[in-house]
């Protein structure tokens, strides 16, 4: 099981496992619509003025939906959201295993 935070560097080379988790990586990076080849791919950060509670569950769902969708290869197997809401400072940290056969 690997944990994977957002992506803060690129390895152009990577393949195999650090693909997979590079790829799941740059989806929690991304808010949909920002990127300008591909404006699906990225997860929905609308959870701005909701409840703490609300908030973390709702980060998980749209992780979850984004990860499957873009990067099947990646198991997801917990999402943990921590940090301060009440400072607006939310951080997604995803476990995640590498099914290498999808």
């Amino acid at each position: 099981m690997y944990e994977v935070e957002p992506m803060k560097n690129i390895d152009f080379g990577a393949t195999g496992v650090e693909e997979v988790l590079q790829n799941v990586a740059f989806i929690m990076a991304t808010e949909i619509m920002s990127c300008p080849l591909d404006r699906e791919i990225g997860w929905d950060k609308t959870v701005i003025d909701k409840p703490i509670d609300i908030a973390k569950a709702r980060i998980t769902a749209n992780l979850t939906e984004a990860i499957h969708k873009f990067e099947p290869r990646a198991v997801i197997e917990a999402i943990e959201v921590t940090g301060d809401g009440l400072m607006g400072s939310l951080k997604p940290k995803v476990k995640v295993s590498v099914n290498e056969s999808v």
